[in-house]
Parts: structure tokens; C-alpha cells; sequence
């Protein structure tokens, strides 16, 4: 591999990064705000954006509708399902402030092209309370396209990956990275910098081997790069305890919330026992959490991994009885229970090719036919992720007239507690159940707010060019490892001096899933295995300064697993810090295995000190805003 890499600078006001449904948000608000006032604004990618993010193989429902104009729904009825999904810990202003704007993004991905469902009656067709159905193979393409359209493409730099944020005195002044084609290396230099890379898979073993491996139910290639960003900038950061254990169709991990939802669907143990019926006296253990309806998502997942553990699985979804009960109404009409019956099998596949292609295949392969037989169902490994159900991220102003006068507030919405960094989508902790319409908003809010803080601190400030030179001979470091070390052995992937990617990233998997609670465990962890994990992690620390690379590639998987890293970490940190059992489904302390709210109703925050390398973990509180406890 040549080490000859050429070095591109570029300098704008708002740099955006990532180019998942967060930034596509970003990037059509700050355009619109930016072109008023004269200002410019740069997206990078690691991908591609059309297909790049969560969303990028599509979707089969938009998860997050209020439904304001219609009267259905109030801003305070989802701040009260969020809060309690999440067993009493969340951001009441962060999820108040997408709640009441969300519905506007669906509004603009129907205006750009994207097919919602429409019953008989031309209004949109609910999955759920808060869903609606879409057709949205191309849901990604689409809102890509407003937002490139929004930019131009000269101010989008696609397959660069940001490794490292750009410091000087406590301010995020830009970003570095490489670019995964070509030998170069790319310092971004902003007034302010929107930081939205997406969650993290990878930090434990995934259920799927082989010619699986790789396959998960959260895009694989989000690999812990918000995290990592905003922690070595030094931001403070929330909830890197709280993981998310979605249910899932088993090995092709394709979704259940359409079944559930749409077909209304049951879930059983091979006795055929609902475990949500033969196990519901288990939620009196956690309080007005396990009386709350719907079900918080982790104590459903509780329920079926106890009959697991019991011996009675494989879990089910009865998809033949959903199917037969829904068409059952025209049964009197040979020619009309034949069409119905026809169209529900086709809504059952489409829900497959719209977001989840393996599924489909899946299913063919094994001859399952959801209207003849159950299809298995099963908890996947754990994800990091502040979009869906899960809450870890930094820790970011809220709104001012939400929040002003409570801790929750320091003057720009979104701003980490780093000046000049903002945040939105999975990178934003404690604000959860935004999903994809409403990450794409809180895109929007953070670039609205970041375009306000250039205006009123409008002055580039520069790096020092040493610290960029060290950014940047950190980045390929990797390349020259294996470069100084390969003529050691005759066979590459063996050699004391260094460890390749692949071989780090199962070291790192093998010790989350034993010992910091992974699906080998049922999510069962303790305080002598946590202390074991941390004994594990020095070791894995210093053999992650020996990553080598023999190619872009391999720099690319090499800088991953570093991500990854500071993600485990600081999960690892915030697990061992919360002495109870509050997410009994995602984990299950079986040292602490109970819901503790007179200590532990707070968050969780951290902080890394990048002078003194040092971690920092304490409490901050939960504030009541809307009546939610």
C-alpha cells in the first residue's frame, strides 16, 4: 500500500456528518437558512447517500406519525409512550420537540415522492397508534435526493470516512477522515459541525455465523462513529447503558411490528402458550412500568426470553391464525375471501421486500408460507442506538422554550456540552422512538440551531497544524504497521506485531456477549463478570494501537473497530455504574435483578477528558415536564 497520501482540505460554516436520515434532514434545513444568509454548507458521507444509513435498504411503515392536524394525538401523549417504554428514563423536552415537528417531514416525503398507504376514506393507513404504512423500497433514495438536491452535489463528499473530530481550546472546530477509494486525506475546517454517523453494530457477537456472519437487524456498517466522535471531542454523554434487544423473525432478523400491528398478530411458545398472557403477573415486579400499555418493548422481550430459558421455544409468530382471522369476514363469499386472502399474503411478503430482502428469501428457501404455517421469532444481539428503542447518545441542549432554567438547557438546541458540536439522529442520547421520520426532523431542528450559532459566532477558528499532522499520521498508522511488521511471518494474518481487523473485532465481540450480557447469556450479566470484562479490556486496549491494514479496506475495518471500541467501553463503564435491573429483556443484572427507583429514576451520564484521559461517571435527573414520572 502506498503511503504517498495526498491531503484535501476544505473550509466551510456548517459541516454535516453522515448521510443517513438525520443529515438529509440537516441538509435541506441548513440550505434553506444558509442561502439566506450567505453561508455554506458541507455534507460528508461514509457511503453513499441514496442507500446510506438505517434506512438505506428501505421501509416498510414510517414509525413515528402524531397526527397534530388531525387531533388524534398530542404532543404529551407521546412524550407519556416514550417515557414509559423506556421504563421512566427520558428527555421529556428532546422528545417533545420531534414530536411536534415529525409530522411535518412525513408531509415532505409524500410532497417529494414517497407512496403512502390511503384507506377508502384518502387518509393515510396506521400500522399502530403512531405508524403509518408506506410502500418504501426507495424511502431512502428519495429523501437523498431533496437533500442532495437541496446542497448540490459540489458540496457533498461521498465515501470519506470522518475518524476524528478537529479540537482546539474545547472547541469542535471540524473533522478528519480518509477517503475509502482513493490515498487521501480530508481536513474539514467549520464554524460548526453536526455530527449524525448513525448507532453501533459489531460491539457484541452477532447471532448469524458463517455465511451469515455480518447479517443484523441494525445496518452493519454503523459501526460506533457518533459515539466515538462526540466522546473524544470530549462531550458529555447519556444513557450508554440503555441497549436494544429488538424480537425479530429468525436469522434474516426481518420485522415483527407490521405483524403485531397490521395483522394483529399473536406470539407463542412451541406449547402454543401467548407469554403474554401465561407470564403477565411477572410485570407487577416493575410497577406503573409493567402496567403501562402498551407493554414497554423490553419487558415483552422479558417475558418470551423466560420461556426460552424454561425450555419452551422456539417462540412464534402465528402468522396462518393472523391471516385466516383477518380474511375469516368472507368466508360466506368464495370469490371475495380468495381475493382478501391474496391480498394479505401479498402485504406479508411486500413487508419483507420493502426493508428486509433476506426475510423474503429466507422464507422461500424454507418453504414457509405465513398464511399456511408460524414462522420462528427469536431476541437478536444487542445495539446501541438512540433512534429506535434504545437511548444511548450525547447529551444535548434542548429547545429554550422547553427547557430553559432546568439543566437540560445551555443555549442552542442540540449542542453538545462541546461549543460548536451539534447532534441529531443516533447520536443524541435520551431522546428515543424518533425513528426514521422522526430523526429526519431533529436533523432539521440541529441544523436550524447550528446555522443560529455561526450567525452569532461567526469566526473560524483554526487547528493548529500540529495537531492535524498527528490526526492525520494517527489515521494511517494502521497501513504502516503492517507494512514494518509483514516480512516477520509467512503468513500475514499471523504476526506478534500487529492484529488484523477482523481478528480484533472477534476478540472484542467474544468478551461483550460472555461477560457484559450478549445473547449466548440470555443478556445475563453480573458485578464478577463486568469486573472480569474490565480486567480484559486493558489488554484489548493496548492491542488496539497494533490494528493493521494492508489496504484502504482494511484502514477502513481498522478504524471501525476503534469506534466500536470507545462504545464498548463506555457501555461497559455505565453498565457496572447502574446498580439495578431496569431494562429486564435488553439486560438483566442477576446480582441487582430489580427496578430500584428510589436510587437509580436518573440518568446515567459519562464524560472522557481528553487532557487527562480519564472517565468521569455520575447521575443527572430525570425532570417531570408533562406529568410523566
Amino acid at each position: 500500500m502506498p503511503m504517498n497520501f495526498e491531503t484535501v482540505e476544505i473550509t466551510t460554516d456548517l459541516l454535516i456528518i453522515g448521510g443517513g436520515m438525520g443529515s438529509c434532514g440537516a441538509a435541506v434545513e441548513a440550505a434553506y437558512w444558509a442561502k439566506q444568509n450567505g453561508l455554506k454548507v458541507t455534507l460528508v458521507d461514509k457511503a453513499s447517500m441514496p442507500r446510506s444509513g438505517a434506512v438505506g435498504m428501505g421501509l416498510s411503515a414510517i414509525n413515528l406519525y402524531v397526527g397534530l392536524a388531525e387531533g388524534k394525538n398530542t404532543v404529551e401523549d407521546y412524550v407519556k409512550y416514550v417515557k414509559y417504554d423506556m421504563m421512566g428514563v427520558a428527555r421529556d423536552d428532546l422528545v417533545a420537540n420531534i414530536a411536534r415537528h415529525v409530522d411535518s417531514s412525513v408531509h415532505m416525503f409524500e410532497k417529494w415522492g414517497l407512496p403512502l398507504w390511503k384507506g377508502e376514506d384518502g387518509g393515510y393507513v396506521h400500522e399502530g397508534r403512531w405508524q403509518l404504512m408506506i410502500s418504501g423500497e426507495s424511502y431512502k433514495v428519495i429523501v437523498a435526493e431533496a437533500a442532495k438536491n437541496a446542497l448540490g452535489e459540489e458540496n457533498i463528499y461521498e465515501r470519506v470516512f470522518i475518524t476524528e473530530p478537529l479540537m482546539k481550546d474545547g472547541k469542535c472546530v471540524g473533522a478528519v477522515g480518509f477517503s475509502v477509494r482513493e490515498n487521501k486525506i480530508y481536513v474539514f475546517k467549520a464554524k460548526a459541525t453536526l455530527c449524525a454517523m448513525g448507532g453501533t453494530v459489531g460491539v457484541f457477537k452477532p447471532k448469524s455465523t458463517g455465511e451469515g456472519a455480518g447479517r443484523s437487524w441494525y445496518p452493519p456498517f454503523s459501526t460506533g462513529s457518533s459515539a466515538y466522535f462526540t466522546m473524544k471531542a470530549g462531550a458529555e454523554m447519556t444513557c450508554q447503558e440503555v441497549r436494544f434487544v429488538p424480537i425479530r423473525f429468525k436469522d434474516a432478523y426481518g420485522p415483527v411490528g407490521a405483524w403485531f400491528l397490521l395483522f394483529k398478530s399473536r406470539a407463542t411458545n412451541a406449547l402454543g402458550e401467548n407469554y403474554m398472557e401465561t407470564r403477565i403477573s411477572e410485570l407487577d415486579k416493575y410497577g406503573k412500568y409493567g402496567a403501562a400499555r402498551p407493554i414497554p418493548a423490553n419487558l415483552r422481550n422479558h417475558l418470551g426470553l423466560l420461556d426460552i430459558q424454561e425450555g419452551k421455544g422456539p417462540l412464534y409468530m402465528r402468522t396462518e391464525e393472523a391471516i385466516a382471522n383477518l380474511a375469516k369476514k368472507y368466508e360466506d363469499d368464495p370469490k371475495a375471501f380468495k381475493k382478501k386472502m391474496k391480498e394479505l399474503e401479498n402485504e406479508a411478503w411486500e413487508d419483507f421486500l420493502d426493508m428486509t430482502i433476506a426475510q423474503a428469501l429466507l422464507w422461500a428457501a424454507t418453504n414457509v408460507e405465513p398464511e399456511v404455517r408460524s414462522s420462528e421469532i427469536a431476541a437478536t444481539e444487542p445495539y446501541f442506538i438512540s433512534s429506535h428503542s434504545g437511548s444511548s447518545g450525547a447529551w444535548v441542549s434542548g429547545p429554550e422554550d422547553l427547557s430553559a432554567g432546568t439543566d437540560y438547557f445551555w443555549g442552542y438546541a442540540q449542542m453538545t456540552t462541546v461549543p460548536a458540536l451539534f447532534a441529531a439522529g443516533d447520536a443524541t442520547g435520551a431522546c428515543p422512538h424518533k425513528f426514521s421520520s422522526g430523526t429526519h426532523a431533529e436533523g432539521r431542528i440541529a441544523a436550524k440551531s447550528a446555522i443560529k450559532y455561526i450567525l452569532e459566532n461567526n469566526t473560524l477558528t483554526e487547528a493548529d497544524p500540529a495537531v492535524i499532522e498527528a490526526v492525520k499520521a494517527a489515521i494511517v498508522q494502521p497501513l504502516q504497521i503492517f507494512e514494518d511488521n509483514k516480512g516477520f511471518t509467512t503468513d500475514c494474518e499471523v504476526n506478534p506485531a500487529y492484529i488484523m481487523p477482523k481478528q480484533f473485532m472477534y476478540r472484542l465481540q467474544k468478551l461483550m456477549d460472555e461477560y457484559v450480557g450478549g445473547a449466548n447469556v440470555f443478556f445475563n450479566l453480573n458485578t464478577a463478570s463486568l469486573e472480569r470484562a474490565a480486567e480484559l479490556f486493558v489488554f484489548l486496549k493496548e492491542d488496539s494501537e497494533k490494528i493493521a491494514a494492508r489496504d484502504l479496506y482494511e484502514l477502513l475495518r481498522a478504524w471501525e473497530n476503534k469506534h466500536r471500541l470507545w462504545q464498548a467501553e463506555s457501555h461497559l463503564r455505565a453498565v457496572t455504574f447502574r446498580e439495578e435491573t431496569r431494562w429486564p429483556g435488553y439486560y438483566f443484572r442477576t446480582d441487582r435483578p430489580t427496578l430500584d427507583e428510589a436510587n437509580w429514576h436518573c440518568f446515567v451520564n459519562m464524560k472522557w477528558d481528553p487532557n487527562t484521559n480519564e472517565w468521569s461517571v455520575f447521575k443527572k435527573p430525570v425532570i417531570d415536564m408533562f406529568g410523566v414520572e
